[in-house]
């Protein structure tokens, strides 16, 4: 099993997580996927029957059925669920780095909460890429998302923003976002470091981050500043 579907699990917590069978039921809302699909890790000999009760569990929430296959999904899964109609979306990269220590100039201003500009330059960014992204309630389950676990919370004014979680040796990155205006001034950039020498100052010895594999701005600074394709992931969606 890759550690990483577990460490991108725990940095990401859905609020309401029902355990299934050595399966994880997740769902906060509808607001994005990783929160709302079921993480299918470890062998299964019912892997039939174990689909027919996600889908009902999900049916009965009203979500559409989502699963999150990574490295370490139930074997034979994703060509079954393949073989039920189900589309492959949004594949993704861990991209990881071998170190978090940094040298620069000062960077973005950190807190241990996302203030409410926090959030709205996050949300700005991010919350158009969900269904429910206009929806008020989508927003808090947003905040309910994000305060799940500690963490650190780094933002340049309104301009760009990013989250930093601690999981032992590894600094996870999260919600790297800036405003459509304020691109291409290296503030992302910015936010980046901030984040790796607050986990270079926590204890973290390593750095892992998840970009979508279409999103190539996004991969380009992140390969820059030494991040390398660690592993992936991607969703079936009925």
């Amino acid at each position: 099993m890759s550690e990483f579907d577990l460490l991108v699990d725990q940095a990401w917590p859905a609020p309401h997580r029902v355990a299934a069978g050595g399966w994880v039921y997740r769902h906060a809302g509808g607001v994005t996927k990783r929160a709302n699909s079921v993480l299918a890790l470890g062998d299964r000999t019912d892997l039939g029957k174990a689909i027919d009760e996600a889908e009902t569990f999900y049916a009965d929430l009203g979500r559409p059925c989502v699963f999150s296959i990574g490295a370490g999904a139930t074997p034979g899964l994703d060509a079954e669920l393949e073989s039920r109609g189900y589309r492959l979306v949004d594949p993704t990269l861990v991209m990881a780095r071998p170190s978090v220590s940094v040298e620069g100039a000062a960077g973005p201003a950190l807190a241990s909460e996302p203030s409410p500009e926090w959030l709205d330059t996050w949300w700005r960014v991010d919350g158009g890429r969900h269904p429910e992204g206009q929806d008020i309630s989508a927003k808090a389950w947003a905040a309910r998302i994000l305060t799940g676990v500690p963490a650190a919370y780094a933002s340049l004014g309104a301009a760009a923003v990013g989250r930093g979680v601690l999981q032992g040796e590894w600094l996870g990155i999260y919600c790297m976002a800036v405003v459509p205006e304020a691109r291409r001034r290296g503030l992302g950039a910015s936010v980046l470091r901030g984040l790796l020498g607050w986990g270079a100052e926590a204890g973290a010895s390593r750095a892992y981050l998840v970009v979508t594999e279409a999103n190539q701005g996004a991969r380009a600074l992140y390969e820059r500043a030494g991040f390398t394709v660690a592993a992936r992931y991607h969703y079936r969606v009925r």
